[in-house]
């Protein structure tokens, strides 16, 4: 049974999915599936492996479309078929594994595929990309020695906060998040909430992967709960407990 604790809001959600459907095959991996995010709040999506988690990221990243049901952002209906799609409606995504280039400069990381030009021979116009990227790293706290750094000689925590950095430089609508700090220390995890919490301060509603509970406990407004592609339902996380939402995710909810 879905039971759905939503925050009272007079605003149209950000995003809304309306019974997301997923089968592969006959293999269903997410079933009626119904969630709405609002500006400025973060959700997060709990859940063992296998409960459909990241298969519902990239049916909103546009990675995997869905079988049935709709998907709204700002109250309009989208159907996303390729990432470019979601990027073009202001949606970002953060990886695990960060899709980061190793040998290229952090401002390059910043501007992948986007480059900016200038010119009649458009010629990369490097001076601001790297006038940009410092700005946003600054804002966003990323500590890292310069804009010109490779990625290479980055830490774990540095790398993340470019990730986050670059999804939050071209969202416009919407953060997605699979596990932004499943290989992190404690010190490089704690940036990358900060990150988090910063985004919540702009706005921007941030959807969030996390085997964590202390930090979904931290960082989020509401807690999602998927079993094997079902969803159990949503609490507000200041309403519920980890006692709660362990016996959703294994099932031993009464």
């Amino acid at each position: 049974m879905q039971s759905q604790s939503q925050t009272s809001t007079s605003t149209t959600p950000v995003l809304s999915l309306q019974g997301i459907h997923k089968a592969f095959g006959g293999v269903v991996a997410i079933q009626k599936f119904d969630l709405d995010l609002h500006a400025g709040e973060v959700v997060a999506l709990v859940g063992d492996n296998g409960a459909g988690k990241s298969t519902l990221i990239k049916i909103i990243a546009g990675v995997q479309p869905a079988t049935s049901g709709r998907m709204l952002v700002d109250g309009r209906e989208v159907a996303p078929t390729d990432p470019s799609d979601s990027q073009a409606l202001g949606i970002q995504v953060v990886y695990q594994d960060l899709a980061l280039a190793d040998n290229q400069p952090v401002y390059m990381n910043m501007f992948l595929g986007k480059e900016l030009v200038t010119g009649p021979f458009r010629r990369l116009d490097r001076k601001r990309m790297i006038a940009e990227t410092e700005s946003l790293v600054k804002e966003l706290d990323v500590r890292i020695p310069s804009a010109k750094a490779t990625i290479r000689d980055l830490s774990g925590g540095q790398r993340q906060g470019v990730a986050i950095a670059r999804a939050t430089h071209w969202a416009t609508k919407l953060v997605l998040m699979d596990e932004p700090t499943a290989a992190l220390g404690v010190a490089e995890t704690a940036k990358v909430e900060k990150i988090i919490q910063t985004l919540k301060e702009r706005r921007l509603p941030v959807l969030i992967i996390s085997h964590s509970l202390d930090q979904v406990f931290r960082l989020s407004d509401r807690i999602c709960v998927l079993r094997r592609g079902q969803q159990i339902g949503v609490r507000e996380t200041a309403k519920t407990d980890k006692n709660e939402i362990v016996s959703m995710i294994t099932g031993l909810a009464s």
